[in-house]
């Protein structure tokens, strides 16, 4: 039987393995990718936002956990699903939304669209419309910073879908050979376009496919932010000594089909509502509670806060102006390099 004093002992808090601030930065960053997401695909159907739309309702973790586990100077180059990124790394939501009006004040002057989201202050190197041609481009990117002594790292994420293509066994050859500071970074969401994993390779673990360069690698749950934290800060502690890269295969999961022109019938509701309970955004709010970090409060008021952030970019884009006519001739070469004007 417990004593008197056994019984008045109050109950000891569980010690969150993040600080207070991380794990909000991860719930208040995730919520505005979906609370974007959300938005963008309603506004796709009012025909507001043309061309290609690839949402990443679902895989926000991926980014969310990465952009804690990296440092300011650290590069980041994706595919095309690339909108979250920038908003993960502090780009104004506006200017996001501009960009996918096709609007002159976009991250991209409007050139880009939903694909082709550049931010160079925060390290963005896009948003890439070709499968796999990111890949490369990221092992050019690490291979300047090793150059040139910077300490920084290049992560390059890509589709499960990509790792299909040469370019990429190219890339984690020469980013091995030369032991650059890059962290391969595989979303797989399980399908390539319509195509699951299953119906395309003998090898669902994906992250074996290093193993014929004897890179490190790790499958990683990336439904829980906090194990893409830790897998890709070991990625880029090996990459900052000097050992070279490291390939993390992220097992997530898109709600939606692979572009707004995708139904997305090939996958049944039972799978979809199984990846759905376990939620990364959820699964965030759950440990916010149980550490006891904030109340239900604090989420009424970062979901009133997000929406109004969403709605305000909405503005922005709505109110900013077409770019003119003859800016489709700019920035298509540096000019000290080709010092001509085209008429």
């Amino acid at each position: 039987m417990a004593t008197a004093k056994e019984k008045k002992a109050p109950a000891t808090r569980k010690k969150a393995p993040f600080s207070k601030d991380t794990y909000k930065y991860w719930f208040e960053s995730m919520l505005l990718m979906r609370r974007f997401e959300e938005k963008a695909g309603q506004l796709y159907g009012q025909q507001k936002i043309r061309g290609f739309c690839h949402l990443y309702i679902g895989q926000e973790a991926c980014v969310a956990g990465s952009v804690t586990a990296l440092k300011e100077g650290d590069k980041y180059i994706t595919a095309y699903r690339d909108h979250a990124h920038p908003l993960a790394l502090g780009t104004e939501p506006g200017k996001i939304m501009a960009e996918l009006y096709g609007k002159e004040t976009g991250v991209s002057k409007g050139k880009g669209g939903s694909m082709h989201m550049f931010d160079k202050e925060r390290g963005f190197f896009g948003g890439h419309g070709i499968v796999g041609g990111q890949i490369p481009l990221g092992v050019g990117i690490a291979f300047a910073e090793k150059y040139n002594k910077t300490g920084n790292l290049c992560i390059t994420y890509m589709g499960d879908g990509a790792v299909r293509q040469g370019a990429f066994h190219e890339s984690l050859n020469l980013a091995m050979h030369y032991k650059l500071p890059v962290i391969f970074a595989i979303e797989n969401n399980g399908y390539a376009m319509g195509t699951s994993v299953q119906r395309t390779s003998n090898v669902t673990n994906l992250s074996k496919l290093a193993d014929a360069y004897e890179m490190p690698s790790e499958s990683v749950d990336a439904m829980k932010v906090e194990e893409v934290h830790n897998a890709v800060a070991n990625a880029a502690k090996r990459a900052r000594k000097g050992d070279g890269p490291t390939l993390l295969e992220f097992r997530t999961y898109r709600y939606k089909g692979h572009s707004m022109s995708d139904p997305a019938k090939y996958r049944t509701k039972e799978e979809v509502m199984a990846y759905k309970r376990r939620d990364p955004i959820e699964q965030v709010k759950l440990s916010i509670l149980d550490y006891k970090i904030a109340t239900e409060d604090y989420f009424q008021e970062i979901e009133t806060k997000t929406r109004k952030i969403v709605l305000d970019a909405v503005d922005f884009a709505e109110k900013s102006e077409f770019p003119p006519a003859d800016e489709i001739f700019k920035d298509v070469y540096a000019q000290e390099d080709y010092p001509f004007v085209m008429d």
